[in-house]
């Protein structure tokens, strides 16, 4: 089916009034612009507003070591302005730890609620829990009304002529500009309804929980400089704006301010996504030189709702399967050399400074450059042939924004397994995107500072400075830094190999000769 047109894209309908209802707080910590609030305030004489630390979610977290994890410390510094917030407006924000499925019915039934609302999560997991949920408060006769907020289209409203889901992105993105109408980027408005927030019943009357609490230790937010919370977001958001025109110029150099920095806002929604995309579709319609930068990022908000519509589409993706199912039948590398390149890869081994420097990055402070993260991941794959889901694992257990559909979109591009992949025999020579994206070195210098005397002809590739421009910058290959784990030209044939061993199983039913290898080569490595 086509978009809908505007008059039938209306607001969500509820035919009644409640006396109590309960939010329930989930990837949207913010007091405004919140779809789930809006109604609860706009439905219920009385509301409340809860918010789990989902034992679902942490212990799993927790037993894998993720002890000092800095999502879970980010969350607890952005609920307590939330709270602040609410009870400024009359309110406040009752905090549990304990298992949802359990405690959201529970909560509901001791405060008497007729409803809860909630806003979509997508993830299949989540789906899951939420469709318990709604069960159980069903069994008591408690409304459970859930809405869309952390998208701007989702599920079906995007959808081919042919009422089909796309799986190109930018047919995708031309469909999706067209139907957007002022309708899906109002706010909600939540200020004139506030006079329906209940205080918090002293049984609920306590601090919010330590980390220590929660099982749990500091992570050093501070450290990185990471703002939290509605106020954080915003602080983020008002400096990118100065400098949005200037994106598409600066977003592919580590070294530069060139992103926005607020995937972590959209991804716990600090910040309305609706916000964002307002302001940067606006900018493109004012044109002039700032137009392309605010284009360009409009078309990375836009892959979020892609990502988001795959995963609906396609949820065998949530299952650890490749979108282009052929895919699954490839050999990786695996056994002890595969374990071994996944650890030289993810400990910053790796001998490509590059790619070792965005390997710390992300360690140290949970965030990644989106370039990097091409870079990176298509050096996993296809120069060391290790499976693309380890560094997916990876990718969820250290990045701050990590959302899944995006994670595994990512991933699933860079392996050329998934929707829109780039092809199999485009692979990233880890050498030539640093000279391209970090000419001078400035970000390799920073997180691999045994380097920074190497001069910008040697730092991307140390291996190939003699022995006296190493010995002057202090240099010694195999004790301060790794020779190379691999050979680019070499591991990247093999990878053509590998690929085309199931493209042409896939095509023709048998597998090809090595003839047809090389003839599916193409001259030079084209990235």
């Amino acid at each position: 089916m086509p978009p809908q047109p505007a008059e039938a894209r209306q607001p969500y309908r509820i035919d009644r009034r409640f006396g109590r209802g309960l939010v329930w707080f989930r990837r949207d910590l913010r007091a405004d612009d919140h779809a789930a609030l809006h109604y609860a305030l706009k439905h219920c004489r009385r509301v409340w507003c809860v918010f789990v630390f989902d034992r679902e979610i942490l212990d799993p977290l927790l037993a894998r070591g993720l002890s000092a994890d800095r999502r879970v410390e980010f969350i607890l510094a952005s609920l307590a302005p939330l709270d602040t917030a609410l009870r400024a407006a009359g309110g406040g924000l009752i905090v549990l730890h304990g298992h949802a499925r359990q405690s959201v019915p529970a909560l509901a039934a001791g405060l008497g609620a007729e409803a809860v609302f909630v806003n979509h999560d997508y993830e299949p997991a989540a789906q899951a829990r939420d469709a318990e949920v709604g069960q159980a408060l069903a069994d008591r006769s408690c409304a459970f009304f859930s809405f869309k907020d952390q998208v701007i289209f989702e599920r079906d409203e995007i959808l081919t002529g042919q009422g089909k889901p796309f799986s190109v992105f930018t047919p995708y993105k031309n469909a999706w500009l067209k139907a957007l109408l002022p309708f899906d980027l109002r706010p909600y408005p939540v200020e004139p309804y506030f006079s329906s927030l209940s205080p918090l019943p002293p049984a609920y009357e306590r601090p919010l929980p330590t980390l220590e609490a929660l099982g749990f230790a500091p992570a050093n937010l501070a450290g990185i400089a990471m703002p939290t919370g509605s106020a954080g977001a915003h602080a983020l958001f008002d400096e990118f704006c100065e400098r949005m025109g200037d994106y598409a110029r600066r977003r592919d150099y580590p070294a530069l301010r060139g992103p926005s920095y607020l995937s972590v806002h959209l991804r716990f929604g600090t910040l309305s996504i609706r916000t964002l995309v307002r302001a940067a579709h606006a900018a493109t319609l004012r044109g002039g030189a700032d137009s392309a930068g605010a284009a360009t990022w409009l078309s990375e908000l836009i892959w979020r709702d892609f990502y988001f519509m795959i995963l609906h589409h396609h949820p065998r993706v949530a299952a650890g399967r490749a979108f282009h199912a052929a895919y699954d039948a490839i050999r990786w590398v695996g056994g002890a050399t595969g374990e071994r390149c996944f650890q030289a890869w993810r400990d910053a081994r790796t001998g490509y400074p590059l790619v070792d420097a965005a390997m710390l990055q992300i360690r140290q402070s949970g965030y990644m450059h989106n370039r990097l993260r091409m870079v990176v991941a298509s050096f996993l794959v296809k120069d060391l042939g290790v499976d693309w889901r380890r560094g997916e694992q990876y990718f969820a257990e250290q990045l701050n924004d990590f959302d899944f559909s995006a994670n595994n979109g990512g991933w699933q591009w860079a392996a050329s397994t998934g929707c829109d992949a780039q092809p199999y025999f485009r692979i990233f020579n880890p050498i030539t995107q640093s000279e391209k994206f970090d000419p001078q070195g400035r970000f390799i210098r920073k997180y691999l500072p045994q380097l920074a005397r190497l001069p910008d002809k040697y730092i991307h590739a140390p291996w190939t400075a003699s022995e006296n421009v190493l010995a002057a910058a202090g240099v010694r290959l195999g004790e301060d830094y790794p020779r190379p784990i691999v050979q680019h030209d070499v591991a990247r044939r093999e990878t053509l190999a590998r690929y085309a061993v199931v493209k042409e199983r896939s095509e023709a039913g048998s597998a090809p000769s090595a003839e047809a290898f090389n003839a599916k080569a193409p001259a030079n490595d084209p990235a």
